[in-house]
């Protein structure tokens, strides 16, 4: 499976591509770099997400993940950048409870592309299992706030 690294202001990401899909974006540096036309465009478009110059992403996106979590995932990709939702709103949305779309959430492949850091708790900001946990959230949720001011969105990530 081709991978390629980069890195972010969260952390060493690692995207791995199958059979044309962007398939998984992994926390960490790969051991093996392979650079396909998709793992380039999506490298760059992750950079200029984290440069502050895009918010959504146009990639091709292959999960892999029962049909409820791939339900979920695509309920996340609708959720418009620099805005959030509840676990419920996305639970009412895809069904299920909002405990059964956080353990979706924290199963999400794709973080990031598929923003499963847009999804709070009721009661605050809830969990996040990517990166360094909550700061990592944090600074996903404040750089996309900051990036929405000065950007109209482009397009929605989409699922395969």
């Amino acid at each position: 499976m081709p991978q390629l690294s980069l890195h972010t202001p969260v952390g060493d990401l690692t995207l791995s591509e199958e059979d044309g899909a962007i398939v998984a974006i992994d926390w960490g540096w790969g051991r093996d770099q392979t650079e396909t036309p998709l793992l380039l465009r999506a490298r760059a478009q992750l950079e200029e997400y984290f440069d502050g110059t895009r918010l959504d992403f146009n990639l091709p996106l292959a999960p892999f993940g029962s049909g409820y979590q791939k339900r979920v995932w695509a309920a996340l990709c609708r959720i418009p950048p620099g805005a959030t939702r509840s676990y419920g709103d996305i639970a009412r949305e895809a069904g299920g409870s909002p405990r059964s779309v956080g353990g979706a959430n924290g199963r999400n492949p794709i973080p990031i592309v598929i923003p499963c850091h847009r999804v709070l708790a009721g009661n605050g900001i809830g969990g996040y299992s990517g990166g360094d946990g909550l700061p990592t959230k944090r600074f996903l949720l404040d750089l996309e706030a900051r990036t929405a001011v000065e950007l109209a969105p482009q397009a929605q990530a989409r699922l395969l």
